[in-house]
């Protein structure tokens, strides 16, 4: 906004001052001062709180010379606390000394705005005490206008704060736009990585399933079992995206073992367990959730409900509850269908096994909820 020398001396030549109960003048003209401002704040959204309706009324008649046209005011300090939370003002001009509710109380009142798009509060007082201006600032006052008002003054401390939110906010949506560019191409690296793995996961199950479709059955199952459980759709849509890479290790696994007809010789197992550690190290600090859960599926999946299984030999609850479900999900899948080393198992067959290592192999709720699916597994 530009104010110029007309503005000026329309300002001075207002009516005589008004006066605090004290015979002080509320505001004092000033000298000639031709100012000039590169930002229009016309718009600003000013809010007065002051008990004395003269000290309204002058702060008014200075702001609306000067060209701000959204000017609020209220004599009682409660109803200022509510407009601050319903007007969402740009700026408020805070009385200190007011009956019932001080400034102080009032800033406590408005405290939470403060922080928030930063929301700049000047103290009107007439009390220069340094320790009441310390007690101000230390409460979130930015800048103090002393009685009498000085009509610059007012005008250039309120347009100072105005242009610091401003930069404020400004600040802060490049920030947030920043935060969402990053968060974006973030996503998009870790959808890359995990497509690529993903493929891993596929070109190393065509080695040990024909069609090549075992991964997809079983994040397909898991999530089944999850739902059955009760576990929340953002989970069980995780689950169900992450449970194909359980086998991504078993890339790392020569032929010769992997494609075995017979019974794995006991360093042959040992290789074979590998690829859960495999796996893991493939997938390991990834940011995503997906990639995250994932890699707790590829690593522990082989657990035992019993502490029996590998690579950590926990048990119980202490194995992540994704990798329990893929542990049923994964076993239902392998033997219900074929496999170089052997056939494919019936349904009711493999239901019995696995309820067999209810509360051994498997977590009892996870093979309760297998259960209670039937022979809609399939």
């Amino acid at each position: 906004m530009r104010f110029t020398a007309s503005t000026t001396s329309a300002i001075h030549s207002m009516p005589v001052p008004l006066r605090t109960p004290s015979g002080s003048p509320v505001y004092r003209p000033t000298p000639h001062v031709a100012l000039v401002r590169t930002n229009n704040w016309g718009e600003a959204r000013i809010l007065i709180i002051d008990d004395h309706q003269a000290n309204v009324d002058v702060l008014k008649r200075i702001l609306r010379t000067a060209g701000f046209v959204n000017v609020n005011s209220t004599t009682d300090p409660a109803e200022g606390v509510s407009l601050v939370n319903t007007w969402a003002p740009d700026l408020v001009l805070l009385d200190l000394h007011m009956p019932k509710l001080d400034g102080f109380t009032v800033l406590d009142a408005i405290r939470p705005h403060l922080g928030i798009g930063y929301l700049p509060v000047v103290m009107l007082t007439a009390d220069s005490n340094t320790e009441t201006k310390r007690r101000a600032l230390a409460s979130g006052v930015k800048d103090f206008l002393v009685k009498p008002f000085d009509t610059t003054e007012v005008v250039l401390r309120i347009e100072n704060l105005l242009e610091t939110r401003s930069l404020y906010s400004t600040i802060r949506h490049q920030n947030s736009q920043l935060e969402r560019n990053v968060a974006e191409r973030t996503r998009q690296l870790e959808q890359a990585q995990l497509e690529i793995l993903q493929r891993l996961a596929v070109a190393a199950e065509f080695r040990d399933d024909e069609t090549g479709e075992h991964t997809q059955r079983v994040g397909d199952l898991a999530a089944r079992l999850a739902m059955r459980m009760r576990l929340s759709v953002e989970r069980v849509d995780l689950i169900r995206r992450a449970a194909p890479l359980h086998d991504v290790g078993k890339i790392g696994i020569p032929d010769a073992i992997l494609r075995k007809a017979g019974r794995l010789t006991r360093e042959e197992r040992g290789i074979m367990q590998t690829h859960v550690m495999i796996g893991a190290s493939m997938l390991e600090g990834g940011r995503s959730a997906l990639v995250r859960t994932a890699e707790l599926i590829a690593r522990s999946h082989h657990e035992r409900w019993d502490g029996a299984g590998y690579p950590d030999g926990i048990g119980g609850e202490n194995i992540p509850l994704e990798s329990r479900l893929v542990a049923v999900a994964d076993y239902y899948d392998a033997l219900t269908h074929n496999r170089p080393y052997r056939g494919a198992w019936s349904v009711d067959r493999t239901i019995k096994k696995i309820t067999a290592e209810r509360a051994r192999h498997f977590d009892p709720s996870v093979v309760d909820a297998l259960l209670s699916l039937g022979r809609s597994a399939r």
